[in-house]
């Protein structure tokens, strides 16, 4: 056997490998492995230390690298979350807080200063070509709630909702259906300005709106609402659906039961449509009548 292979052989490499004895025993990586698992096995309960295997006493002359003084420290205390975390976590929001801010928005606000608040609002250009705003008309104490989409030329001069031609159509239909303009019914609109021109209102503008709407709609509190136009009820239900699939059917708007129906300038210049007209309002009072009972 040459040199090579007896330098291979007594280094435990020969074809026949076998561990140098007693050399990888003593390894330091193995020394701390070991410790390790003497440190695990002391802190489990005692049926589980009692299967655990022990480990292999070492020599003393290697005792030092079983265990520094530091590993068992480490192992033992956690580290103190970084100030980026825990400022993470201090400021995290809870279900509960933010859910108390959405209803704390839809509160209602003392109903004088909920008109002054519209009667001075700039909060979209339609301030900057009206004489005035339009709020609404009847008794804040209405159980039924009739919602338009914007002033027109006459509600913009007088600072009232359906006044006019189409203002006078409402009003016999609703006399017709047992029903008093000042004490029966609310009456509002999407918008609370009048669109120069009379055209359509424009997204940015309804979003305006919609809060001083919705707290109208919290005040009142009524039992059924009525929605005028395709505006108004595309808007209340957001939906892009016309007026003819809206109608005939039972929607529901912050929980209250509401009807679609036909604008009354809409029926001025369509007559024919003023049957269906007829019948949305009937339908609108049997789902009041059997909400009320």
């Amino acid at each position: 056997m040459n040199r090579a292979s007896l330098q291979q052989q007594e280094m435990g490499l020969g074809p026949a490998w076998q561990p140098r004895a007693g050399w990888f025993g003593q390894h330091p990586a193995q020394l701390l492995r070991q410790s390790l698992q003497t440190a695990v096995a002391q802190t489990e309960p005692p049926a589980m230390a009692m299967a655990a295997t022990p480990p292999d006493p070492l020599p003393a002359h290697r005792a030092e690298l079983a265990a520094p003084p530091e590993a068992p420290q480490i192992a033992a205390q956690a580290p103190e979350p970084t100030p980026i975390i825990s400022s993470l976590v201090e400021r995290a929001p809870t279900t509960e807080p933010l859910r108390a801010e959405v209803h704390a928005e839809l509160v209602p606000v003392d109903w004088p200063l909920l008109q002054r608040k519209v009667a001075d609002c700039q909060d979209c250009r339609l301030c900057e070509t009206r004489t005035q705003t339009v709020f609404g008309r009847g008794t804040p104490q209405a159980r039924w709630m009739l919602i338009g989409e914007a002033p027109g030329e006459n509600e913009d001069r007088q600072g009232l909702p359906f006044v006019g031609r189409a203002g006078q159509l409402l009003d016999n239909m609703l006399s017709a259906a047992g029903l008093d303009r000042d004490q029966d019914v609310y009456i509002a609109n999407v918008l609370k300005c009048r669109p120069p021109g009379n055209r359509n209102p424009a997204p940015d503008e309804i979003a305006a709106c919609n809060g001083y709407l919705l707290q109208q709609i919290r005040h009142i509190q009524p039992t059924l609402i009525i929605a005028l136009g395709r505006f108004a009820a595309q808007t209340l239900l957001e939906t892009e659906d016309s007026i003819g699939r809206l109608r005939g059917k039972v929607h529901r708007y912050q929980g209250v039961p509401l009807v679609v129906s036909y604008h009354p300038a809409y029926l001025l210049r369509n007559q024919p449509d003023k049957a269906k007209a007829w019948q949305d309002l009937l339908l609108a009072r049997k789902i009041f009548r059997q909400a009320e009972s």
